[in-house]
């Protein structure tokens, strides 16, 4: 991998490639459906905002989306444990992020039940030359059609869990 190379990586996946259960439906009590925390390095020059989406891509509606974030200022280098749900509280920003609705139709990071182990989660960060108008309801239909013909680059490591 060349050290310029547009990238995205998580602290919270192993060295497996697996994702830890606290950020599924399976952890426990208040450690449960927590977002990971993300950074991303050497985002192409001219980008003037990020995406992302995360995908469980073995799920049983492939594939099943977790999470959708829009206008993700470049400025920013990665997101915090936890950031789903508080993009006013941490205003600055953060702020400008739209969170998107997941598959369960709701905003924010949602793992479904996973019925067995071993469910590859994409997560896949896109480097766009433009900011998304998607109005209020941010989804992954909207955001894909939106960001056509406006991508610079895109980052995608694969987790397991």
């Amino acid at each position: 991998m060349a050290s310029d190379e547009f990238r995205l990586v998580s602290s919270a996946i192993d060295h497996e490639g697996k994702l830890p259960r606290k950020y599924t439906e399976e952890g426990q009590g208040a450690l449960k459906k927590i977002s990971p925390p993300l950074e991303w390095y050497n985002v192409p020059d001219g980008t003037k905002s990020l995406a992302l989406v995360v995908q469980d891509v073995d799920a049983n509606v492939i594939p099943w989306t977790c999470w959708v974030l829009a206008n993700i200022p470049p400025t920013l280098k990665g997101l915090p444990e936890g950031f789903s749900g508080k993009v006013e509280e941490l205003g600055g920003d953060y702020g400008q992020i739209q969170e998107g609705n997941n598959d369960h139709k709701v905003p924010g990071w949602r793992v479904p039940m996973l019925p067995e182990h071993g469910h590859r989660f994409e997560f896949k960060l896109y480097a766009l030359d433009d900011l998304m108008h998607l109005g209020h309801k941010v989804t992954k239909e909207k955001l894909l059609e939106a960001i056509e013909g406006h991508v610079l680059g895109e980052a995608v490591p694969v987790s397991v869990f």
